[in-house]
């Protein structure tokens, strides 16, 4: 009885450990592995900074609605209520001593004839804003897709580092076993046992460090996504470590291109052409202005405790006929006071204190000054290609040169662990032969994402998509 009670309990102890297994494993499934384009597309869509410099270009457009509604006329109307007290003069063109209240409507517009073409030039100059504002959103998210690349890729690197120093405490914890066998036996003295154990002791520290650093990469990707790093982890990713090669030959090629292509170039160009247009904004302040303008207007008056009556002759064609009063109420007023004006207005400079000439000096050097831009930008485009392709030599080379150390120390930790399990080795100098094959490890791994990342970089110059 009592045996099928404890194999009852068993059997519930196991039926509650599947199910814990299989929670975890569905959290775990459910848990988001972010890929490289994920993470590349949620910063360019939520990152503030982008979204901001989009705000800017929004800002350029309607600038450039501004710009174009200088060619449109102007239209205005007014109206007003006044109040009178005192002397004035009334409808009939006589001084009275009365109260009074009036109105007056009207309707004006103008337009803009000639300016020197300034509201041609002002609308070019809102295109070019439009299209730097554009150029500008490129630069950014093309900077934040670099970093995301980076900060991606020291996530893979620490990754595999960690792996590595989990193996080696599965490989100490084997060496391990084997040692107290044999000082159990009475072959191998504790010593020996002491010192794996302390070789453990080492594996389990680097694991921890290891573990730590990657905690700490996954941290600071997700500060740049700008997302919370509370279960936040990355899709693993195999680089193949035998197809590495530098796609290309020199770093001319590469210039050549990103030179017409880059957005900083562009961005460069775009400033010498808005200089050139403010050349022109100056110049045009010499040139005379014309511009239009037409109106209409009517007004009406009414005298506070008198009806709305105005004298008129009774036979206009015979003064000797008398006069009369008749009605002279609002919409009679507005009708006959209507009156319309139209007219043109000449502006011609002819001496404003030397103010334009200097305008237009200063306009003349500000160009002077884009155009050295632009040559510094392509000085410093061509030094960072060139950099950045000697960088990526160097780091294929330390690749190849780390992989052959690889297999050299591997060789000798296998010669020093057959050595080690004859006898004819101590474990002191065997941990040494180790330790050299995990260094040798580590620093392939180094070299290999060191040489991905510089890789990227060139891509990026060569306007290569970096998620490829």
């Amino acid at each position: 009885m009592k045996k099928k009670t404890n194999l009852r309990i068993q059997h519930m102890k196991n039926s509650v450990l599947v199910c814990i297994l299989f929670i975890c494993a569905f959290s775990f499934a459910q848990k988001k592995q972010w890929t490289l384009q994920d993470c590349v597309n949620y910063a360019l869509e939520n990152n503030i900074t982008v979204k901001q410099s989009m705000l800017d270009t929004e800002i350029s457009e309607e600038d450039q609605r501004t710009a174009k509604g200088n060619f449109l006329p102007t239209v205005n109307a007014s109206a007003s209520q006044n109040y009178n007290f005192g002397s004035f003069i009334n409808n009939n063109g006589n001084r009275v001593s009365i109260d009074s209240r009036g109105n007056s409507f009207g309707l004006n517009t103008g337009v803009t004839v000639f300016n020197g073409f300034q509201n041609v030039y002002l609308n070019d100059q809102a295109k070019i804003g439009i299209e730097t504002s554009k150029l500008q959103l490129d630069i950014l998210k093309d900077n934040i897709s670099l970093n995301v690349v980076n900060e991606y890729l020291n996530v893979l690197f620490n990754k595999e580092n960690l792996r590595i120093a989990k193996d080696q405490i599965n490989i100490t914890q084997l060496q391990l076993d084997q040692i107290q066998e044999l000082v159990d036996a009475g072959v191998k003295a504790k010593a020996d046992l002491f010192e794996t154990q302390a070789q453990l002791a080492s594996n389990l520290e680097s694991v921890v460090n290891a573990q730590n650093s990657v905690d700490l990469a996954l941290l600071s990707l997700a500060q740049l996504l700008q997302i919370s790093h509370v279960e936040f982890d990355i899709e693993s990713v195999i680089l193949d470590v035998d197809s590495f090669q530098l796609r290309y030959n020199n770093a001319d090629t590469i210039y050549d291109k990103a030179s017409i292509e880059r957005p900083e170039i562009k961005n460069a160009e775009l400033e010498i052409e808005n200089s050139e247009l403010n050349i022109k904004l100056a110049k045009s302040v010499f040139l005379p202005s014309l511009s239009f303008g037409a109106g209409v207007g009517t007004s009406y008056q009414h005298s506070q405790g008198q009806e709305d009556v105005r004298l008129q002759f009774v036979d206009p064609s015979d003064p000797s006929a008398g006069t009369e009063f008749v009605p002279n109420g609002f919409s009679k007023q507005i009708e006959d006071n209507l009156g319309y004006n139209f007219g043109f207005s000449l502006n011609v400079p002819i001496f404003n204190g030397l103010k334009t000439k200097a305008n237009v000096n200063r306009a003349i050097i500000n160009k002077k000054k884009t155009a050295f831009v632009l040559e510094q930008k392509k000085q410093d485009l061509r030094t960072n290609i060139e950099r950045s392709f000697a960088d990526a030599r160097a780091a294929l080379n330390q690749f190849e040169a780390s992989k052959a150390s690889v297999k050299a120390q591997e060789e000798a930790y296998r010669n020093a662990q057959q050595s080690y399990d004859l006898g004819v080795m101590t474990s002191f100098d065997f941990e040494q032969v180790r330790n050299r094959f995990v260094n040798a490890q580590s620093a392939l791994i180094n070299a290999k994402y060191n040489f991905v990342f510089k890789t990227k970089v060139l891509d990026f110059y060569n306007g290569i998509p970096l998620t490829n």
